[in-house]
């Protein structure tokens, strides 16, 4: 599996992953769809809207993520807008339904490891209440690049999180600085 270095979050549930065929790009431009203080607990692969991305569950919404030669698609589900999840799993890959206010989005060809986890994730989202509110009524504008400060305020709660070990952290962080 390569290893990305774009953002600790990122890079930790880039590690999960079972195929990173076809998101490359789209994981090393993550950050640029991001929202400020926004943080990446799953991702997963996927077609969606006739091409395929990646699927990135974060603390604030499920976002779909193309990152073409030619064009660019995000769409994102806010938590609060959603109000239903359907898995439908085959013999390798599945279909995650996501219905939010009346419309229904199908991310078809997802594997079916990553589809699963990320279906029983989201719906535990839903079910805790941790969608409606979670994000204020004007949402936060993309930040254009992630800076040293957040990269390493987002390194030191994952490592305060227990999600990294002391010589994981120690390594991002010097990555992290040795970038400058």
């Amino acid at each position: 599996m390569p290893t990305f270095n774009v953002r600790p979050d990122i890079d930790a549930a880039a590690e999960k992953l079972s195929s990173t065929l076809g998101s490359k790009r789209e994981i090393q431009r993550l950050p640029e769809v991001l929202w400020e203080g926004e943080t990446v607990e799953m991702l997963a692969t996927g077609q969606y809207g006739g091409g395929a991305g990646l699927i990135a569950m974060t603390n604030l919404r499920l976002i779909f993520y193309k990152n073409g030669i030619m064009q660019q698609k995000v769409e994102d589900f806010p938590y609060g807008k959603i109000s239903s999840v359907q898995w439908q799993g085959g013999m390798l890959l599945g279909t995650l339904t996501v219905y939010t206010s009346g419309n229904r989005a199908d991310i078809k060809s997802m594997p079916k490891d990553q589809g699963k986890s990320l279906a029983d994730e989201l719906r535990r989202h839903i079910a805790q209440g941790t969608a409606p509110g979670a994000t204020s009524a004007a949402a936060p504008a993309p930040a254009a690049a992630p800076d040293v400060a957040s990269r390493l305020a987002t390194l030191d709660q994952l490592r305060g999180q227990g999600l990294l070990s002391d010589e994981e952290y120690a390594q991002r962080r010097t990555q992290i600085l040795d970038s400058l």
